[in-house]
């Protein structure tokens, strides 16, 4: 009976204006919106509407969801999270990102003279697909 009552001591109603959050989300799309069709410069514009929809993400987050009611626990369960979402993009950038080798595959050797014998007018290209795309 004690525990029931600490309990409902410490949980106290809360009360969320769902109309007024839909609202929010409705004039951050518009402006995304706005600014996707405004001239301005791409890098202002992607910066901007990255910064609309964390604000949207924060706005279902924290009402929709009910993160902002939850005790600090939330933390740590966010930590393992972002780790990884630093740490995934770190450890594959030398492979993906940072393009540290040269791709030598046949296909790129083949796109290279191609490009190449295009570029100088000859037609190189046209003789080796008359012989089956073989090199002799």
């Amino acid at each position: 009976m004690a525990y029931q009552e600490t309990a409902d001591a410490h949980h106290e109603p809360h009360h969320v204006h769902y109309k007024l959050i839909f609202f929010a989300l409705c004039v951050c799309t518009v402006i995304s919106v706005a600014l996707d069709i405004i001239p301005l410069n791409r890098r202002l514009v992607a910066f901007a509407v990255l910064a609309v929809a964390v604000a949207k993400a924060q706005y279902v987050m924290r009402y929709f969801m009910h993160l902002k009611f939850e005790g600090a626990w939330k933390y740590v369960l966010l930590l393992p999270t972002a780790i990884l979402a630093v740490g995934l993009p770190l450890a594959l950038a030398p492979d993906i990102g940072l393009h540290y080798y040269t791709p030598d595959v046949p296909q790129v050797r083949a796109a290279a003279q191609a490009e190449a014998s295009h570029a100088e007018g000859t037609h190189d290209a046209g003789e080796a697909e008359s012989h089956g795309g073989e090199a002799h």
